[in-house]
Formats: C-alpha cells, structure tokens, sequence
C-alpha cells in the first residue's frame, strides 16, 4: 500500500510539472511551416506564459521583397530590422509567429505572397497548438512585408482571411511608388522582372498587385503606423490608402509617429507608447 501511494503522488508531481510547463512561456525556432519549389518555409513562434488561449499575431518582415529575416534581420540594425515587435507584442500577450518566405530575385512573384497566404492557413490551422486562438489573428507586415500583409487581407478567401491588418510603413500603391521614384525600384525590378521604365504593360501590373486597387466593403480592420519622416515609403501613401479603406465602409485607424523614419529600430524615440496604443487597438477590433 505504501508502495501504491508512492507512485500516485510522483504520478500527481509529474503531472503537475507537465501542466505548469504547458503554461510557461516559450520560443521555438525553425518551424516548418510547408515547402515551395525544393525550400522549406519556416517560422519562430513564441507563447506567453498562461494558459491562453491567446490572439495570434502573424509578423511579416520587410526589406525590399529580396531581404530581411524572421529572426529579426539578415543585418541586424537596418531598416528591416523587426526585432522591436517581439517585446511589443510579447508584452501584449500575444502568440506570434515570424515567418521567413521567398526572397526575390532567385524567387520571383508571387513566390512570396503564396507563402505568406500559405503561412495564414497554417497556423489557422496549428495556433491552438501554441495556446493560440485562431479566431483572433493579426496579419503584421513592415514595409513590403506591409504589402504582402495588407494584399493579403484585401484579397483573401475564407481560408486566409483574419480579424485585423496591421502594416508598418506599408507599400500599398506600387503604381505610386513608382512614379514618385521616376521609375520601378531595383527591388520591384527583382521582384516582378521587369524594367525600370514604367511602361502601360508595367503599369497595369503594378496596379493589379496594389492593395489599394482592391478595396471594397467587408474587409477586416486595418491599422497603420508610419513616420511623418520617412524617406522610403512616403506617409502620403498611407493617407490615401486610409481614405479608399474608410470610403468602402471599412475600419482604418492611423498612428503618425512625428519625426519617426521609416526602421523600426528607433521608433520609441519618437513615440513612446506606440506598441501599446497598437496592442490596445488590436485587442478592441479582435474582441469584436
């Protein structure tokens, strides 16, 4: 009888450590999340410590569609550099996944787009897994990771669609930013394989790959953050974007971080509280 009581409270102690390591707060690195062309897509998903479930929060890094690491940089302290996102979004309780996706030009579009919508589905599908819950997700994307983020919620299916958009400095007018360049940027000529000249054949290209020729009612809500000081992707583009998204009857809110340039890495300089106010916005459109 000794014996049996024994082995019923190492039983219960066992059980317990497993139930408080289910509950403690982690980071896993390297997560396949599918395969494209030979390449294995991988993300890093970190979960706070409770029991959740929690919203999801999906970080679509920048850099020019040819660069940029879901680790936070390829070159940590550019302007793609994502690292403050982690402690912001830690702090606001969320599960959130970083993914890698294909880079241009070895991948051309829409190699880089699928794998973002591919991404989507996915941890739709696993969020619960990592205490996450799949019917609050979060698609975040910073620069052109912007773009992908806001195409992606203005041209989703049921598969991909989520509860909220949040783009940082985001490219959602291609046509625009090319005209304002006086030409296609290296990057989209990467991207798309196409010529600096903006040809109607270019053209009609870049408008069908622009978020902001996709509006229309029903989408989910959208929140941007820009700097007034940005010298890559101007605060002008956002204002319009904010203007087609509120004119079809959706939700768009906008941050201007005064004096802010388009990195990440010194925004809090600028605006102190600016991943509160973003997490305050999300955890109001998500409970909805």
């Amino acid at each position: 009888m000794k014996t049996l009581r024994s082995f019923v409270v190492l039983l219960l102690l066992g059980l317990a450590a497993q139930c408080a390591r289910a509950t403690e707060a982690r980071i896993l690195r390297d997560v396949e999340y599918g395969r494209a062309d030979g390449v294995s897509l991988k993300l890093d998903v970190s979960t706070p410590a409770g029991e959740g479930p929690f919203p999801v929060a999906i970080l679509v890094h920048g850099g020019g569609w040819s660069s940029g690491s879901k680790s936070g940089s390829d070159k940590p302290g550019n302007g793609a550099d994502i690292t403050p996102w982690f402690a912001a979004f830690g702090a606001g309780q969320f599960v959130w996944f970083s993914i890698d996706y294909r880079l241009a030009p070895a991948h051309r579009w829409p190699a880089g787009f699928e794998d973002v919508q591919t991404a989507i589905r996915w941890v739709k599908a696993h969020a619960a897994e990592y205490r996450g819950d799949s019917s609050r997700i979060a698609l975040v994307g910073h620069s052109s990771g912007g773009h992908f983020a806001c195409l992606a919620g203005v041209l989703a299916d049921e598969s991909t669609r989520v509860q909220a958009v949040v783009g940082f400095a985001p490219v959602t007018d291609l046509v625009t930013d090319t005209r304002n360049r006086g030409g296609a940027s290296t990057s989209l000529q990467a991207l798309f394989n196409i010529a600096k000249e903006l040809t109607p054949e270019t053209e009609a290209k870049l408008r069908d790959h622009s978020p902001s020729e996709h509006v229309r009612p029903g989408l989910p809500p959208v929140l941007i953050l820009h700097g007034d000081a940005d010298k890559t992707v101007p605060l002008a583009m956002s204002r319009a974007f904010q203007e087609k998204l509120r004119a079809a009857g959706n939700t768009c809110d906008l941050i201007v971080l005064p004096g802010a340039p388009h990195g990440l890495l010194t925004w809090e300089k600028f605006l102190p509280d600016y991943a509160a106010q973003m997490n305050a916005w999300l955890h109001t459109q998500l409970a909805k």
